[in-house]
């Protein structure tokens, strides 16, 4: 693994070669953060099956990001016959055991100075031509992540994004505060209390949980705070309005998604960005 440090956090970021046994169809492979580290406490983030030290690469663990080849009711986007492109993943085609997988990696060139990393890939096949380029910065308690996206094929490109931050429960419960002006429709799993997201129960096993749906307000910049076991806080801040964002959260970990609908015509770029920041200990 790759590794950013300061004199506060830890990042490991995976490599997309050396670390493949973390990494499947589901995930971007450049600029995967798979764990934040204080350099006192450890780790701060968790994953579906954490501690579990290698979950399967389609639970993953960190703060990945996602272009997905297909919808989550399976209609399929990037795919071309039996094959098609993970985007930031590689080539994909069906398994025999009838699973999706990666066929052929694309190469990553990779750059690493102080206090960033960046990851950049030119990606040419299944009809397909893009480019995407992910910095990852470490600046004191914060953590940015910047991905773009580059289409250079004759056709308009489209797809989804999604960022999958899995975030570390205290007693066994999330809670969040939200955009003022956010709504939930009524479920069995989350409540929504003003702008305070709290869980309904404590779920009991990986596979115990719930998804939903939160409609955010209109703005194109969004913060959430949430509680952490060790620290005052953990924030994430995005700088668009998501076409949907999800919540998830089972015994291990909670997650908000921001997704993104992206269109993009020939020769057309797009740029955004998450940024994370890790409170100071609950001590100090």
């Amino acid at each position: 693994m790759f590794t950013l440090k300061n004199s506060e956090l830890t990042i490991d970021v995976l490599d997309p070669i050396t670390d493949r046994i973390h990494l499947g169809p589901r995930f971007c492979w450049g600029g995967y953060i798979w764990q934040v580290n204080d350099n006192k406490l450890g780790p701060l983030i968790s994953g579906p099956e954490w501690p579990n030290p290698n979950p399967t690469p389609f639970n993953g663990q960190g703060l990945p990001e996602s272009f997905r080849y297909k919808t989550r009711d399976d209609k399929f986007l990037t795919w071309n016959g039996f094959t098609g492109v993970s985007l930031g993943a590689g080539e994909i085609g069906l398994l025999k055991d009838g699973s999706c997988g990666v066929i052929t990696p694309c190469v990553w060139n990779i750059t690493h100075e102080e206090c960033s990393m960046t990851f950049q890939t030119r990606h040419i096949l299944c009809g397909y031509d893009y480019e995407i380029i992910r910095k990852i910065e470490l600046n004191n308690r914060t953590i940015r992540s910047t991905t773009t996206l580059v289409n250079y094929i004759e056709n308009t490109l489209n797809l989804e994004w999604f960022a999958h931050p899995f975030f570390a429960l205290k007693n066994k419960q999330t809670y969040a505060e939200l955009p003022e002006g956010t709504t939930l429709a009524h479920n069995p799993g989350f409540d929504l209390i003003g702008t305070k997201l709290i869980q309904k129960r404590i779920f009991q096993s990986m596979t115990d949980g719930h998804l939903d749906y939160l409609n955010l307000p209109e703005e194109k910049t969004h913060k959430v705070n949430l509680m952490h076991p060790i620290l005052s806080h953990v924030s994430l801040m995005f700088n668009f309005k998501p076409s949907e964002c999800l919540i998830w959260g089972n015994n291990s970990t909670f997650s908000i998604e921001p997704y993104r609908v992206i269109t993009l015509n020939p020769n057309e770029s797009l740029t955004w960005t998450l940024e994370y920041n890790f409170g100071l200990t609950t001590s100090g």
